[in-house]
């Protein structure tokens, strides 16, 4: 009787999700487009804004959802532009439109209930209530518990290199609408213009899409419980991630697990970017370089705020309240990321501000000298408005104090 009650249960188990696309409603339409709206974000391919969709918004949204559920609904393809990185690269993004990212919003609700209770909890990345600095706390974590032997991984080109194969097999052992398979599988084959012309996606998820984060979690998960399973800590945020050993041989192992995993995906290790250290040597995890003695921004997230510093403050530009308003959001968006209970980057940041004073002088007078140090004292440019790293930092604050 137990073992027929055993069967039972397996059985339950492996039952499928099945008519969600019953579940596509006017109300979670809606809920769909306020977040996309939220989010911003520039127009796709057919250049129709977020404004312009809204101003006929019960309309369009009814047609989408009439789209989504008749299997009328063929998505457009992507508009890519390039992102530079801060080291001379730049980084593909794709724009889908907006018609096209409400969809992929509609799809995210429906799937992220059903995967989420899946997930391992050592994987961050886009995940609710998680975060990257809760990742780099865990990181943390298992350092003072003895774990300070690192795998410091680098999955080459993921989101660019996923087999589509690997996602829909992931979907496809939870789901059974077909309906909803063929969305993403559009969604993933729907192609990107560049420079006016199309090409083909026959591989990977791209990065801008609103689904791609979760179906790379779906991807992942495998490894992740994988790891797990073998006995190894890690911490894992989208494609970022660390695994962190008592001793260099469990690296080591933890390594060449990692490579054999992935290869079974169809994703290799970066042999550049892939390495086996310790705390003392120091390593570098969601633009925090991590080590024994500190936390704080590496060397590429300190030159990617002076360049978009030295973009925002040529000497040919006028001062105008336009300038203060747009090095205030790029002070305070580093600043929130970096002054954290668990980093150290007062000096650093003083430094910053330091060059940054100079940069907003060497504009307002449009040349480099000290003698400009007193024309334009530090209390006069807070007077205009502009606000300095270290504001924002609470250890600075009791420095300070």
């Amino acid at each position: 009787m137990e073992d027929c009650d055993d069967e039972v249960d397996d059985v339950k188990k492996k039952i499928k999700v099945h008519s969600l696309t019953g579940r596509i409603t006017s109300v979670l339409m809606l809920d769909a487009f306020r977040t996309v709206k939220r989010n911003r974000g520039a127009a796709g391919v057919d250049r129709v804004s977020i404004e312009m969709f809204e101003q006929q918004l019960d309309q369009n949204l009814l047609t989408l959802m009439t789209q989504l559920k008749d299997r009328s609904f063929r998505p457009r393809p992507l508009r890519r532009v390039l992102i530079p990185k801060g080291d001379g690269k730049t980084r593909p993004l794709g724009i889908p439109t907006v018609r096209d990212r409400i969809a992929q919003e509609v799809l995210r609700r429906l799937l992220s209930p059903i995967f989420e209770p899946m997930f391992h909890q050592d994987s961050y990345g886009f995940r609710p209530g998680r975060g990257c600095h809760m990742a780099v706390e865990r990181v943390l974590e298992l350092q003072k518990e003895g774990y300070v032997h690192v795998m410091d991984a680098d999955i080459k080109g993921f989101f660019d290199n996923l087999p589509h194969k690997v996602i829909m097999q992931g979907l496809a052992a939870e789901i059974a609408d077909g309906n909803i398979l063929t969305l993403v599988e559009q969604f993933l084959k729907a192609g990107v213009m560049e420079d006016g012309v199309f090409l083909p996606t026959r591989q990977g998820t791209p990065q801008g899409g609103v689904i791609s984060p979760l179906l790379a979690n779906i991807a992942l998960n495998q490894l992740d419980w994988t790891l797990h399973n073998q006995g190894y800590h890690f911490v894992r945020y989208a494609d970022d991630f660390v695994v962190l050993c008592q001793t260099p041989e469990q690296a080591q192992e933890a390594h060449d697990l990692v490579q054999q995993q992935l290869q079974d995906l169809g994703l290799t290790l970066s042999p550049e970017k892939t390495k086996v250290t310790r705390f003392s040597g120091g390593f570098l995890f969601l633009g925090f370089r991590i080590s024994s003695w500190a936390v704080t921004m590496r060397d590429k997230s300190v030159e990617k705020f002076k360049a978009r510093i030295r973009e925002l403050t040529k000497r040919s530009h006028n001062f105008e309240a336009t300038v203060v308003q747009r090095v205030n959001q790029t002070v305070r968006g580093v600043a929130n990321y970096f002054a954290t209970p668990f980093s150290r980057v007062w000096k650093l940041f003083q430094n910053l501000d330091s060059w940054l004073r100079m940069r907003l002088r060497a504009m307002k007078f449009k040349r480099k000298g000290r003698p400009d140090n007193q024309r334009l004292r530090t209390k006069h440019l807070r007077k205009m408005g502009f606000v300095f790293l270290n504001d924002f930092n609470p250890r600075a604050t009791m420095k300070t104090a």
